[in-house]
Formats: C-alpha cells, sequence, structure tokens
C-alpha cells in the first residue's frame, strides 16, 4: 500500500511509519517538525519507501500532490497538551479542526481504500462509568478535547456524506520511546524523565492516587494499522490497555523522591478505557504491559536529557492558566 501519514514524525507517528515500513508500505511523511523530528525516522531517511514533506496540514490543498495514488491515510498531525489550547484556543481549532478538514478533502480527492484518524479520549472528560465505552457522554473540559473531538466529528460526517471509509480511534494516555521533549508542560511520563535525568524530584498532582490507562506507543500503532486493515468503517473504538495504574505505581518503577503539586481541575481521577469494541470487531488487543513498557523507557531514558526540567514553582505559572479557567471559583489554587 501507499500511505501518507500525517505527524508521522512525531511521537506515535514515527512507531507506526516504522511498522508500516517494515511490513513493506511505502509511506509519505507530512510533518510540520514543531514537535516531531525526522531524527525519529533516522534509521530510514535513505530508504526508497520512506517520503517525507515539511509541512502544516491546515495549509494543504484538496488537489496536494503529496496524496496521490494513496491508498491509506493515517491522520495523526495535531497540537496537543491542555494548558496552551487554554491559552491559544484558535490556533487548536486550526490545526485539530480546519487542519482535519483539509486532510481529509485532499484524502476524497484520491479516493483512498481507508482514513484512520487519531482520536483523544480526553473528549469523554470526567467520565461517569468505568471502565468508559465509545458510548458514554462527551464533555469536553478543555479547548484541546473540544478540538479534537470536532475533529473527529468532521471525519465520521465525510464518512457518513461522501461515503469515505472513516475510522476513529480514541487514545487513551500513550507512553513510550520519543515522546515529545518540547517545552510545553504536558504528559506525566515525559516530565518525570527529565526529572530522573536531572536528579530532582517527581511532581506529584494531588495525592497520587489517580489512576491512568497507561497504553504504550507500539499497541497505539498496532491499533491503528490493524484499523486500516480492517474493512471497519464509520466506527469509533477506544484504544487502550483495559488496566489502569496509578501515578503512584509509575513512580515506584521509576524510581526516586517525590514532591506534591496541587491537584488541577477539570482532571478524572481515573481514565480506564472499555475496549471490548475493538477487541470484538477489530480483534486487537494489546501486547505490551506496564512494567515492561516503563522498563522500555528507563532503557532509552537520555532521549529526555535536552527536555526541561519542571520544578514546582514552574508547574505552578505554567498551569496558571488551567487554574484560572477550569477551576470552578476562576481563582489559583495554591
Amino acid at each position: 500500500m501507499r500511505c501518507v501519514v500525517t505527524g508521522g514524525a512525531g511521537f506515535i507517528g514515527s512507531h507506526l511509519t516504522e511498522m508500516l515500513l517494515h511490513a513493506g508500505h511505502t509511506v509519505v511523511v507530512i510533518d510540520n517538525c514543531v514537535t516531531g523530528r525526522w531524527s525519529n525516522l533516522q534509521q530510514f531517511l535513505n530508504s526508497p519507501q520512506l517520503i517525507c514533506h515539511e509541512c502544516d496540514v491546515a495549509t494543504l490543498k484538496p488537489e496536494s500532490e503529496f496524496f496521490d495514488g494513496a491508498d491509506w491515510v493515517f491522520h495523526l498531525a495535531a497540537l496537543a497538551d491542555i494548558v496552551p489550547s487554554i491559552e491559544r484556543p484558535i490556533d487548536y481549532i486550526r490545526t485539530n479542526v480546519n487542519g482535519t478538514m483539509a486532510v481529509l478533502e485532499a484524502s476524497r480527492r484520491v479516493k483512498v481504500k481507508r482514513f484512520v484518524y487519531a482520536a483523544s479520549s480526553s473528549c469523554y472528560g470526567i467520565p461517569e462509568q468505568y471502565p468508559t465505552r465509545e458510548t458514554s457522554e462527551i464533555q469536553p473540559q478543555y479547548p484541546y478535547a473540544l478540538s479534537k473531538y470536532l475533529g473527529e466529528e468532521c471525519v465520521l460526517h465525510w464518512g457518513k456524506v461522501y461515503k469515505m471509509p472513516v475510522v476513529s480511534l480514541r487514545f487513551f494516555n500513550v507512553y513510550g520511546p520519543r515522546a515529545r521533549t518540547s517545552g510545553t508542560y504536558g504528559a506525566v511520563l515525559g516530565v518525570f524523565l527529565a526529572q530522573k535525568l536531572a536528579g530532582q524530584p517527581f511532581t506529584i498532582v494531588g495525592d497520587g492516587k489517580q489512576s491512568r490507562d497507561f497504553t504504550y506507543v507500539t499497541d497505539v500503532a498496532d491499533a491503528l494499522f490493524t484499523a486500516a486493515r480492517s474493512d471497519s468503517s464509520g466506527e469509533v473504538f477506544n484504544v487502550g490497555s483495559g488496566e489502569p495504574h496509578s501515578v503512584n505505581d509509575l513512580v515506584k518503577l521509576l524510581g526516586g523522591p517525590v514532591t506534591y503539586i496541587p491537584k488541577r481541575p477539570g482532571e478524572p481521577d481515573m481514565t480506564w478505557a472499555d475496549i471490548s469494541k475493538i477487541q470484538k470487531l477489530l480483534h486487537w488487543k494489546p501486547k505490551v504491559s506496564f512494567s515492561e513498557g516503563v522498563q522500555s523507557v528507563l532503557n532509552v531514558i537520555d532521549y529526555w536529557k535536552d527536555a526541561p526540567v519542571w520544578s514546582p514553582e514552574k508547574i505552578q505559572k505554567a498551569t496558571e492558566g488551567w487554574f484560572k479557567y477550569l477551576s470552578p471559583s476562576g481563582e489559583k489554587i495554591v
């Protein structure tokens, strides 16, 4: 197959690109390299099966030649993280909604055989049901979650109106090698790894008993690949490990001192994916255990040597907007 992977030089995208190349497919990667790195694909950069384009998906035209001959399109390019989405909501709508529509139109022109969208479990907000099913109420708590859900709605709408074969996968707490190292305060594991390298204590939010459905990145890439090979269309699937672990459990595996920072509004105490639908319809299931996944990250911890090291004071300043807009009182919590 000829595959297009937007965001293919990024965290999840590079693992997917690698998987597709190993399977013998040709891959066209589109990435603006804001958080992605071409070095993530270093071993394949001289391969004739890999074609790279540095481009912002929101600027794509329907007639973009990048999509010529494409069989499968995987749309992973997006702006991520909560805090900057609160501060720059228009940027998030531009990239995550308008960018998605641009990729859909370019894909529609060439009549792709499968369009797979990387959605986010953040659309569930603070769920009322655990494990959380795909039919649970949608209640995004911040602009990032809203923008990713609106992107998903566009994908499903294009599938319905234009009869495009589309699938949307809602990811839960993806972690693993090549997780981004940008200056934005975000995913817990990247924050912890940089702190560990710097000999600083892990900053645990609240009491650390909150749990997350940590899902290893190669399992997520495999779910994307599986969805592309399937006959499913117009469907939404959760992609998770189906087994939540607490932040305290993560810290025990990483090993090191801790310090505590205030609990944040708009964050669930638990994320826990009900993955029965994807197991039943696509015959997909996660393969990497939590302990195995964390150890694999520790084996390549030097990847985060240039990542910012977050102290409680830096986190407080970086998350001021979070507390200002998401706390019920609108006041900063210290």
